[in-house]
Parts: structure tokens; sequence; C-alpha cells
């Protein structure tokens, strides 16, 4: 019989103490230290239960003589995810997903494994089968490769593996499994960082993938130790506003791929829909001209969008004005007005200004910029855009337009969608010729102010 003792674990990184204390050691979190009962028996494998013993031994290799001839992704015919992943799922490969409740995980995952032409275990400790039935048949028809299994038990599910034999395995999710071989219970960090070290040892022994479904804490981390993102290979992040259509996949680690790239997907009641060409549906449809509005044309990762800015610009009820952005950083905003009030002269001290960025998504990307002080220009003079003008430039503190990154592929993707002058920096270099779009060089933001004003 092993012995059973207590210990403390930090729920915020993972720390292992002796005692309970105020303050984690390690992360220095406050009030996250949680006491668990931790049994540790002798090591078993995971295939048959038996105890491992070291029967194989490891010997060094020349880089030049790995052979990874036969390491062929598996595609997962889904050409967003594919491009997330760096082209397919890497055999052998643990991939961690995560999101808010109710975004899509578990939707994204079911429709991925019954696009999947491999055998696929979907394995679910949140649903019963006929649950998962249910949604399988409003998402699209239904196919013979695509096993459902509702199990906890790590052990018991590695005996349903054993006998299905299955190409990639999905785990929904890794906070409702528990190992025989602890007694904590499920969700806990030592149960979270056990089971996964067992699916993972079976990954690297048997070159099966697994995508793990990981629940998120309210500050929008991944629930467990931070541990559990350095462990797996790749870590998916399922963003978006449940009060809109759009969500969007992003990779915050992969050893075997790019973290730059995003995929887009529109939520539909028959499940998630690909969307191949964003800036499309980013840009609202008007009939007629509206101020306030200026198109960006920003990066996310590697892909151009085109992306609608709103501005209301309006006189002060109140006191203080407000500053409010949605979608935008709200100091960077404030910076932005500085600009405006000190080099082009406009009083927008006494004034409210609203900004929002349309289809519920956050950009980052300084090269809207110029975008965001047009739009607040228009709304402020109340005088329309031209449909055609679309904007890609920085804007300093001393008023200047810096230069973006990529420029002539964001040239490319306005022309591509039909604008024919696109303002960008003098400093650019841009490296194409004979393109339909005229493209505005820019200096300073004066220059701006004496176009479009």
């Amino acid at each position: 019989m092993a012995k059973v003792k207590t210990t403390f674990f930090c729920q915020s990184c993972g720390a292992q103490s002796a005692k309970w204390q105020g303050q984690c050691t390690s992360c220095k979190s406050w009030n996250t230290i949680v006491e668990e009962l931790v049994q540790k028996p002798d090591k078993k494998d995971w295939k048959t239960g038996n105890q491992s013993a070291p029967n194989r031994v490891s010997k060094p290799l020349k880089i030049s003589e790995i052979d990874t001839t036969k390491t062929v992704r598996m595609d997962t015919a889904d050409g967003e995810l594919n491009r997330v992943l760096g082209g397919g799922i890497v055999p052998g490969s643990l991939t961690l997903l995560g999101g808010e409740p109710g975004i899509g995980k578990s939707t994204l995952m079911l429709q991925v494994s019954l696009k999947l032409p491999y055998k696929t275990l979907y394995v679910s400790g949140e649903e019963s089968q006929k649950q998962i039935k249910l949604r399988a048949e409003r998402i699209q028809p239904l196919n013979d490769t695509c096993y459902i299994l509702t199990e906890t038990k790590t052990q018991l599910i590695f005996k349903q593996i054993e006998a299905l034999q299955p190409d990639v395995v999905i785990i929904d999710s890794i906070q409702t499994l528990q190992s025989d071989y602890l007694e904590a219970s499920a969700g806990s960090v030592s149960q979270i960082k056990e089971c996964t070290t067992e699916l993972i040892k079976f990954a690297k022994e048997t070159a099966t993938p697994v995508i793990l479904i990981g629940h998120i804490t309210k500050d929008g981390s991944i629930a467990g130790p931070k541990i559990l993102e350095h462990m797996v290979d790749t870590v998916l992040q399922f963003e978006g506003d449940r009060n809109h259509v759009f969500r969007i996949l992003r990779a915050h680690k992969n050893r075997f791929g790019s973290t730059h790239e995003l995929g887009i997907y529109e939520m539909l009641g028959t499940g998630l829909r690909e969307v191949t060409n964003p800036s499309e549906i980013l840009i609202s449809k008007k009939d007629e001209a509206l101020s306030g509005n200026a198109i960006a044309v920003t990066l996310e990762g590697v892909r151009p969008l085109l992306i609608e800015v709103q501005a209301l610009v309006s006189t002060a009820v109140y006191g203080t004005p407000q500053r409010s952005a949605t979608g935008f950083n709200a100091k960077r905003l404030n910076m932005l007005l500085a600009v405006l009030e000190k080099r082009a002269g406009f009083r927008l001290g006494a004034k409210d200004v609203f900004l929002n960025i349309t289809g519920g998504i956050n950009v980052d990307d300084p090269a809207i910029d110029l975008a965001v002080v047009a739009a607040i220009l228009s709304s402020n003079d109340d005088e329309a855009l031209a449909k055609n003008f679309c904007f890609a430039g920085e804007v300093g503190l001393s008023g200047e337009i810096r230069p973006v990154q990529r420029v002539d592929q964001r040239i490319l993707e306005a022309e591509k969608l039909g604008f024919e002058i696109i303002f960008v920096s003098k400093h650019n270099k841009i490296g194409l010729k004979n393109t339909a779009i005229k493209v505005q060089l820019l200096t300073k933001i004066e220059d701006l102010v004496q176009i479009i004003g």
C-alpha cells in the first residue's frame, strides 16, 4: 500500500510546498496555495497498468543521422486550423485548446473529428454520448471514422484506446480527467499534471496526436498549473465575443510552426464556418456615406485584413469629456487625440470621443493609427470620407507618419477589394509597380488634414 500524504500546491504556477503559506514563493501570487491528498505509487505503464521497467535505453544520435522523412503532417480538412497549426497535425504531438465557456471549443473539435479522414476517438468527460450525437447531427452528416467515449478515468480510457487503436485522440476536457494513481479530485493541480504526463507518454510512444480542451480562469489564462502550457507542444486560444458571430483561433505556442497565424470562423446554427476572406465581412455594407468611418489595412500575424474604424466626436454634456474605445487601446487613443490637438490644432479637449472596431475584434497593430485619426477628423467635421479611401500608417508623437511592415501585402489586399487610394507613409519602401490602386504618400499628420479636410 502506497503512502498517502498531504501536499500543498499553488493553483497559479503549480509549485509544491510542505506547508500552507499566504504567498507563493515561486510566482508571488497571494491566496493560491491549496491542500491536496497525494498518493505516490510505483510508476506504472500506461498501456498494461503494470509496473514499468527500464527495458529500453536511449542513445545519442548525430543530428544528421536522425530520420525525419516519415514525419508527415495529418490534414485536418479544416483550412483555418491547418494554417494555425502550420500545415496540419504532427504525429505524436500534444495540442491544448483553451477558451471561454460557450465560445465553441467543443463544437470546433467535434466538427474537426467528423471531418478527419482518420479513425478518431473523441473522449468527453462533460457530455453524454446522446448529447454529442445531437450536436453532431446538427453540424454535418455523420461518418464512420469518429468514435465517442464518455469516460474520466485515464486508465479506462487507455484500455479503450488499446482496443480501438485510433489515429487521433481528442480529450474534452483535461480538467475532468482523473488518474487512479492520485487521491486528489479531478481538476486539481496534481491531477492535471499527472493526467497530462500520462497522455504525453502515450502520444510520444505511439506517435498518436492528442488534442486537449482546457478551461480558462476568470483572468483568461488556462486553468491549472502554468507548467501545463510548457508540457504540451502547441497552445491554441479560441477567442471572440459571444455577442458576435466571429471567432478567432490563435496559436500562443507552437513547436512545429509559426505563432503569427490565425484562423477566423463564423458561428452558425450548423456549426463553425471557415471565413476565407474576412475583409469582406468585417467591412459594413452601407448604401450611403456616413461620417466617422474609415477603413484600415491591418495585419493579424502575416494575414492582411481590412477593418472598419468608427469614431464619434460630440460635445461633452458633463464637465469631464469621455474617452471610450472598443477593440482598441484606450491609452493609445488618448495619445492620438493629444497629437491631433498639439500638431493639427484641433480642440478636442472639451468633446467626447468614442471609438469602435467593427466585428468585435481587438486590434493592437499600430498601422491603424492613421485610420483612427481619419475617422476622428471625419466625425469632428461631420463629413464622410470617400468610400474608396483606406489607410495604413503609424502616427508618432511629433505628428509624423511612420512606416509599417509588409506594406506591399497591405496594398495588394486593398487593391483586391476594390479600393482606389491607400494612404501610407512616405518613408515606406514600396516594391510594387503598375498597381491599379493609387498610393498616396504622407509625411506628417498635417498632410492628411489638408487632403481630407
